[in-house]
């Protein structure tokens, strides 16, 4: 699953899948490496990435982790992939809900001319055997389906569009 973390207001996209001693950790520029995180108590752990081993301690506010590793502490503010693809995507009075992982659609669950409210369910689709609902970002007419059920599609690609209602 895709993740993102900003630090000193730059974001660092992650990819995050699960496996068999922990996760597999694939970075924006092709890096990939194990991790496992080994939870110790209050605030406290062991982060294991490719092999190497480090002593951390964290503390949780909300979409934020103050981190403490080698000596430094970074703040890492979590940015939620679907809301930020929500907020990115609003133009004028169009919003467009888009693929936060390339994949297929399972089913859908409206049609043009429809209207929806926020968090209404759109469309079913499924990545590498795992299914996601996308939902609408917020209310709105449904304008355009882009995609077919059994059509295949990229990550980030625009899958419906709505207007505003009244528009």
């Amino acid at each position: 699953m895709k993740h993102c973390f900003e630090i000193d207001g730059i974001g660092y996209p992650l990819w995050l899948v699960r496996c068999k001693d922990g996760y597999r950790l694939r970075l924006d520029n092709g890096v990939i490496a194990l991790l496992s995180f080994s939870h110790q108590g209050e605030g406290r752990g062991t982060l294991t990435i490719a092999g190497e081993r480090e002593p951390v301690r964290f503390v949780i506010d909300g979409e934020t982790i103050h981190l403490h590793m080698r000596g430094l502490t970074r703040s890492l503010r979590y940015r939620d992939p679907m809301r930020a693809l929500a907020s990115a995507s609003r133009e004028a009075n169009h919003l467009m809900a888009r693929a936060p992982i390339p994949g297929i659609v399972v089913s859908i669950t409206i049609s043009p001319g429809q209207s929806v409210s926020a968090g209404t369910p759109l469309m079913t689709i499924e990545s590498m055997k795992l299914e996601t609902t996308i939902r609408a970002p917020r209310d709105g007419v449904v304008s355009r389906i882009h995609f077919k059920e059994g059509e295949s599609f990229e990550r980030d690609a625009l899958l419906v569009s709505l207007l505003e209602e009244g528009i």
